[in-house]
């Protein structure tokens, strides 16, 4: 099965084709823990969790952004800090899932939390684009600020279509995507 991998020079490959089926693995409380223990490292997450608007763009994917749990991560392999994320959730998913909103929430993450409150997340689309470090940004992950860094915008939706989660990612240095496409 596809994986990531954490090479001598610490490039991660981030492996999209089975990460997410991947998720609860060992115990893992998510797609990144389970990831990284998988290529040998040691993640590590410090978490935040606090209720609000979403920004305009992902209140613009998600609907209706005024009333949302807000997950800001800074997720770490060892000591190094690899990545920054912060998910937006609907209140309508926080009221039937409670435990997104808990700082842990269990093995599988979020994902499973929603599917174990009968939202599960059947499509995923994930936009990667280039941005300009911010400030903080540029000092949290060690670069200049204006710097392009890759950010993946993950889309989480239901069978019936309804968005139940709108994932930031903003990736430091030495990243590779790796995407599969079937053609069959």
């Amino acid at each position: 099965m596809p994986s990531n991998t954490i090479g001598e020079n610490g490039t991660i490959t981030r492996d999209a084709r089975s990460r997410y089926r991947q998720r609860a693995e060992g115990g893992a409380h998510g797609a990144f823990e389970a990831e990284t223990k998988r290529a040998g490292g040691t993640p590590r997450a410090e978490v935040a969790v606090t209720r609000g608007a979403a920004p305009a763009d992902i209140a613009a994917i998600l609907g209706d952004g005024t009333d949302t749990v807000i997950r800001s991560r800074r997720m770490y392999d060892g000591e190094r800090l690899v990545q920054l994320c912060d998910t937006y959730i609907p209140a309508f998913v926080a009221d039937v899932a409670p435990a997104v909103a808990q700082l842990d929430t269990g093995t599988g993450g979020i994902i499973s939390r929603m599917s174990d409150a009968g939202l599960p997340q059947v499509d995923v689309v994930e936009d990667v684009t280039q941005v300009a470090a911010t400030a903080e940004q540029a000092q949290a992950l060690g670069v200049e600020a204006g710097e392009l860094l890759l950010t993946i915008t993950h889309t989480g939706t239901t069978e019936d279509g309804r968005v139940v989660e709108v994932s930031r990612h903003t990736l430091g240095r030495g990243w590779t995507l790796r995407y599969g496409v079937p053609l069959s």
